[in-house]
């Protein structure tokens, strides 16, 4: 491939993706494709932070001393 070949391939990407995201935010599909957006963020984070575990200080042996 070319330079001018990926260079064109690349702006035909960028601008088919601004034309969905233009699609996707006009109209009545505005606010689904808000509400999709969220969802779908707030499921990654929970996915991606590292489950926290708690630590728990068992003193249950006597010490004699």
């Amino acid at each position: 491939m070319s330079t001018t070949n990926k260079i064109a391939t690349i702006g035909l990407g960028l601008a088919g993706g601004a034309l969905l995201t233009a699609w996707l935010l006009t109209g009545t599909r505005k606010q689904k494709t808000r509400d999709f957006i969220t969802n779908r963020t707030v499921t990654l984070r929970r996915t991606m932070r590292p489950q926290q575990r708690r630590r728990v200080f068992d003193d249950s042996e006597a010490h004699y001393v």
